[in-house]
């Protein structure tokens, strides 16, 4: 186990602007930052950051928590490969020497294997036969040392199992290593998937090593010319970019993604300094693949080889891009030639014009492509045009739309109409798939949505009562007459008559008042504890703004809102009367069905009294909240 001394110091110096920062494009936004929710398919931001208090919150999905958490739900880390990967970030030593690779859990145990696997492949590039195999291939193939070490390409030999020994050696568990995708078994024997082949490290976002992509180097008959990892707890090929990693952050400095084919069009663009780039390793763009180009930019720029057939297939899956409202540019280059090869004969500059003047977006590629192959051929060129009106169709934005139609009605020579039309067919179709039907309220439930009507406001009261408590009550200030201890003083004793429907509004209150008890404060931290789990998600929720006021109101138009602390004490008492005033309402609500149910003759004395005495509560409530109410 690593020792707590060494957690509450990773989160001591950790800080979840910066974490968070590294996986998504934050934008400030007051005193917090927001941006669009790397949970889910969103195009207004729901997510938000607060440097204050350290948490985050999804209000799409409701997700929330400290770095650790973030971690966890973005990367899918377990809570010990968090405190690892931070303590790395931050310059804190974890202790890993009494770990048992045999009980760890299933994925932390891949990860270690498949990164001390990447260390062997390393270095058997020094090893005599790497030298003379791998070595002087990449010498040929112009990779620098460099990109050698930055990408930490390496060398599996030309051994049935040398892999295989040497994790065996190493005391790793053989049913792991076949699970990491590292081995193969057939008939009771096991032996290295790669055997004399490069191999190329595919990292995760955080830079942990889980799966490998393998070129052969000889060439040998009815081998592959390269093989990849299978798919493992860790390695899901249509859910990862190769160099996303390495290039993350100067995609979001560029405010673009290069999208390449392969791994060395990857590493030849990074050795001429062209660091923005990615590879969806041979394979047409998925869906969770641009979710995760979205995180941090809305631009794409795709390199095509030269190969006709590549473009060809490559275009039939562009509209996932359009239909996540990106920007997609379209760069071909010339017959035989590629990325990685064009690179190494111009060098940066001339590469990057030649992206410039050539790059054109995806709808006028398509145009230039129709115009330029099937102009003469009316049945292929009708397909090509209902292609491009689809491809139209996809695109979220209407202005973008109606630009879209109006320049391929110019270019095709076909009348905008007759493509509006085609497009509002496709449009219509495609939300009668998605239209839900429609929803009747039944009459006869009338009673049971007025009683929801009541819990609702109750439970909005318990709500506002206690968000109170978390947001004043674990953070110090100090106005006139009240500060972090008296305002929780003040907050018990005015709640104590109260009995909080809520179970976990409750065990919140439980808290505050037992610490203060002992005479202790606590921050919102106290409640990320793994102990408080069951009440974790409400002192996020409750302690998360989504709306802000700007401070330019005051500052640049002389317009003064009043805050919330500024009264903070009528504030909080005016909350707890008006939950009081909802629970006495319903009281009567339940003792007036008592009073129907009675014999008119022998009606219970208590129930009168009982209903006199709360009408004389609620007409007093009432006075002091300004309501009018009935006797």
């Amino acid at each position: 186990m690593i020792e707590e001394s060494v957690i509450q110091e990773i989160k001591d110096r950790s800080d979840i602007v910066e974490v968070v920062g590294d996986f998504v494009s934050l934008k400030k936004s007051g005193s917090n930052y927001k941006a669009l929710s790397p949970f889910t398919d969103e195009k207004t931001p729901s997510f938000f950051v607060s440097p204050s208090k350290q948490i985050f919150k999804c209000f799409s999905t409701g997700k929330g928590g400290d770095s650790i958490e973030f971690l966890r739900e973005v990367e899918s880390m377990t809570y010990v490969e968090a405190i690892k990967f931070l303590g790395e970030k931050y310059g804190v030593e974890v202790d890993e020497s009494e770990q048992d690779y045999n009980v760890n859990n299933e994925k932390e145990s891949l990860l270690i294997i498949l990164n001390k696997s990447k260390d062997f492949y390393k270095d058997n590039l020094n090893s005599e036969e790497g030298k003379s195999i791998a070595l002087s291939y990449l010498e040929h193939r112009e990779v620098s040392e460099d990109m050698i070490e930055k990408f930490e390409i390496g060398y599996s030999l030309d051994k049935w199992d040398s892999l295989l020994q040497y994790l065996s050696k190493n005391q790793f568990n053989k049913d792991q290593i076949l699970k990491a995708g590292l081995i193969l078994e057939n008939n009771d024997k096991k032996y290295d998937r790669f055997r004399n082949r490069l191999m190329f490290p595919i990292h995760n976002i955080s830079g942990k090593v889980i799966a490998f992509g393998a070129r052969i180097i000889s060439e040998q008959k009815n081998q592959p010319k390269y093989v990849n990892s299978p798919e493992t707890p860790l390695y899901v090929k249509s859910n990862v970019l190769y160099g996303l990693y390495q290039s993350k952050n100067n995609i979001r400095k560029l405010d673009n993604c290069i999208l390449v084919e392969g791994y060395t069009d990857v590493i030849s663009l990074f050795q001429i300094g062209v660091e923005n780039v990615v590879s969806s390793s041979g394979t047409s763009l998925t869906i969770n693949q641009i979710k995760l180009i979205s995180r941090y930019t809305k631009n794409i720029t795709i390199l095509f080889d030269g190969d006709k057939a590549g473009i060809d297939a490559s275009l039939r899956g562009m509209d996932l891009i359009l239909e996540n409202d990106m920007n997609v540019k379209i760069v071909s280059f010339p017959e035989g030639e590629d990325p990685d090869s064009y690179s190494k004969a111009v060098g940066k500059n001339k590469f990057l014009e030649y992206i410039d003047s050539n790059e054109t977006n995806l709808i006028t590629f398509k145009v230039d492509l129709l115009n330029s192959t099937y102009k003469d051929d009316p049945v292929k060129k009708s397909e090509m045009i209902f292609d491009i009106v689809k491809s139209i169709s996809k695109i979220p934005n209407s202005i973008k739309r109606s630009v879209f139609i109006k320049e391929a009605s110019n270019s095709l020579e076909i009348t905008e109409q007759a493509l509006i039309t085609e497009m509002n067919k496709l449009l219509i179709n495609s939300e009668n798939k998605f239209s839900q039907p429609k929803a009747y309220i039944n009459l006869d439930k009338k009673e049971s949505l007025k009683k929801d009507e009541i819990s609702s406001a109750i439970n909005f009261y318990e709500r506002e009562c206690v968000r109170m408590l978390v947001n004043y009550g674990t953070s110090d200030f100090e106005v006139i007459g009240l500060d972090r201890k008296s305002f929780i003083d003040y907050f018990l004793n005015e709640i104590e008559d109260i009995e909080f429907e809520n179970k976990n509004y409750l065990k919140i209150i439980e808290v505050f008042k037992n610490e203060f008890k002992k005479n202790r404060v606590i921050d919102i931290n106290h409640f990320l504890d793994g102990k408080y789990k069951d009440i974790k998600e409400d002192v996020i929720d409750l302690s998360a703004n989504k709306y802000e006021i700007s401070k330019q109101w005051k500052d640049k138009f002389n317009i003064h809102v009043s805050d919330e602390i500024d009264s903070l004490k009528k504030t909080t008492y005016t909350n707890i009367l008006r939950l009081k005033f909802r629970l006495i309402r319903k009281m009567i609500k339940d003792n007036m069905q008592n009073l129907s149910k009675s014999d008119m003759v022998n009606i219970d004395r208590e129930t009168i009294e009982l209903h006199s005495k709360l009408k004389s509560a609620e007409i007093e409530i009432a006075k002091q909240l300004g309501n009018v109410t009935t006797v």
